[in-house]
Parts: C-alpha cells; structure tokens; sequence
C-alpha cells in the first residue's frame, strides 16, 4: 500500500481508503467495526465518511456511518493510527440535518458551525483530520451532466465566507485540513487563491467520481491536482459495481445497488457498452474486474487516494488485495484504448 502526502501537508494517506456510505443502511454497526478492523489491519489508514451518510440520504439513518464510526474510536482507543476524513452536505434538500429545520443545506458558517459540531460529536473524536464541503453550494449541475448549465451567481454563499468559516475551525483544533468534493476547476482553483491571499488554509483535496469509463476528471482538474497539490480522492471507483463484473449478464444480483436503488445509477444508463468492454479486457489480460478497475485508479499520477465501499468482507479483501498488484504497460495500453473508444460516458 502506498502512503501518499495528502495536499501539501505532512500527513501521508494510503493510496486506498475506505468508504463507509453502507454503514447504517446495508452494514450493521458489527459489521462496520469489522470493516475498520481488518481495513487497518492491512495497512489501510485513511477512512471516509459524510454527515449525510449512509446512503441513501434519508432523515432516519442520517448520521448513522458517522455514529458507527464514533463507536468504533471509542472501544479502540487508537485515534493517531488513522486519518478521519467527513463532509458536510452542500445546497440540498436535506432539511433533516439541520436543527431546527432550514428551507434548505447551504454553507453558510452557521450551518457549517452545526455540522462540524454534530459530527464531532457522532464520530466521539476530538478533531476530523479532513473535512470536505460534499458539493457545492451554488446551484451548479454537479452530479451526472454532460453539458454546462449556468446558474445564478447570486444566490450562492461566497466562496471567501465559506473558506473564512472553515478556517474558525481549524484554529479552534475541530479540523485540521481542508477538502473539496465534486467540485469544478473554476471554484478549486477560486479556493487556493482565496486561501493565497487572506493566509487561510490552503484545500488538500478534490473527491470526484472516477472510474475507467468516469474520467472527465481527466480533462481539467487533474491538470490542477498535480500542479496545485489537490489530488483527487477518487470515489466510485468501481462504477457503483459495474467494474466487477457482477452486472455482465443482465440480471441484477438481489441485495446489489442497483437491485435495492437503481435511481444510484442513473449517471450510467449510456456505459452499458462501456463496463462490459472494460470487464472482458481485465480478464483478457489476465485480471478480475475488479483489479483492472481499481489499479487503473490508483495508478494515476494525480490520485491522492481510492476509496471504495464493501458490503461484505469478501468484497473487502477483494478490493484491498487489487492495490497489492502492479500496472503494466499492457494496462495502460488497454486503459487509453478503452477511454479513446468511449470517451467516458459517465457524468
């Protein structure tokens, strides 16, 4: 497992990380702690969670990753031996979140104020190492579009309250380092001039969707990662388990995403070509799905760290073991002709 230098501090972060966004919904409290266990004990030390999580967001399991993650640093007593990364919900509908009840999440600094204090208080932990603003605020079209809309400027909390509001919180000691997720090379790049010009801090991270047939991070931003030091934090690396051959024949495995939510996979509905290419390409050169899928992410130059979820422990240690192989040149080759054929097809 690679350790990686997460933005331009001092901590490293493995090239792997664990996602929680089953925890609450398709894993039981035991079954997250298992997770955390063997996650570490593989050397794995970076895990990601969200205030909305799991997912789907629904006001009866809101917060529950977190709560199952406070429970786990509470009975093992080992905070230094990992990095604890959460987010708080950008412009959305999530109402729930929020006490009292606000017509809407937004990042202004009250709501992030209560959103950083409810989940310190969930996860039991005295500071989050990484805490990400989970989309944005404005009404940007972020998730699965394929052409820009613009949206009205105005109604959006500037980008200089919310990075002031987050930096209260890092001199208090509640954060210690900044992060971004699902967002566009216009507002990463408009945060570290911000930071740059008022001594803020600076934001380490990017958490986009990225996968062999979701590469659009490719095009602008990773141009940024690499000379900006926010590396992508690579989420659905597996295409919500299209990349691991599950889906090949058409059927839909009962207690699989796309059996229990099949709206999760809306951004998909034009890569049926795609996934199946990749999946008969791994075995041709001798992989699982799930290796291609995985290694390719983590062979990026401009990957900080990959984080994938797993409902079982199978799927665990399949997808720790997938780091432990190497990238060849015969990957790569595929990897671009892949890409050249489809030209990723996933928002």
């Amino acid at each position: 497992m690679e350790l990686r230098n997460l933005g331009r501090t001092d901590i490293k972060v493995t090239s792997a990380c664990l996602g929680t966004m089953t925890w609450g919904e398709q894993n039981t409290e035991s079954e997250a702690h298992e997770q955390l266990d063997y996650a570490l004990s593989r050397g794995i030390n970076f895990i990601d969670a969200a205030e909305m999580y799991p997912v789907p967001g629904r006001a009866e399991t809101q917060g529950r990753t977190e709560s199952y993650i406070g429970t786990w640093i509470k009975a093992r007593q080992n905070r230094d031996k990992y990095i604890l990364a959460s987010k708080v919900s950008g412009r959305s509908a999530m109402t729930w979140t929020r006490d009292p009840d606000v017509p809407m999440t937004r990042h202004t600094a009250a709501q992030i104020d209560e959103a950083v204090e409810k989940s310190l208080k969930r996860l039991q932990a005295d500071y989050i190492d990484l805490y990400q603003l989970h989309w944005p605020d404005r009404a940007l079209p972020g998730f699965g579009f394929h052409s820009y809309q613009d949206y009205d400027a105005s109604d959006m909390v500037p980008l200089e309250d919310i990075l002031e509001a987050l930096n209260r919180h890092v001199e208090k000691g509640n954060i210690r380092h900044i992060g971004v997720s699902n967002e566009s090379a216009w507002g990463t790049m408009t945060f570290v001039n911000l930071a740059e010009k008022h001594g803020w801090p600076r934001i380490v991270s990017n958490q986009c969707v990225y996968s062999l047939i979701a590469r659009r991070f490719d095009y602008e931003r990773a141009e940024i990662a690499m000379r900006e030091n926010v590396g992508l934090l690579a989420y659905s690396p597996l295409a919500m388990g299209l990349l691991t051959g599950k889906y090949d024949d058409g059927t839909r495995p009962a207690g699989s995403r796309w059996d229990l939510f099949p709206n999760f996979l809306g951004r998909y509905e034009l890569a049926e070509e795609a996934f199946k290419d990749c999946n008969t390409t791994a075995r041709a050169l001798g992989l699982t799905p799930t290796q291609f899928a995985l290694k390719f992410v983590e062979s990026r130059a401009f990957v900080t760290s990959n984080i994938f979820g797993a409902t079982t422990m199978a799927q665990l240690k399949e997808n720790i073991d997938a780091h432990e192989i190497s990238w060849t040149k015969d990957m790569e080759t595929e990897a671009r002709r892949l890409h050249k054929k489809y030209r990723s097809p996933v928002g």
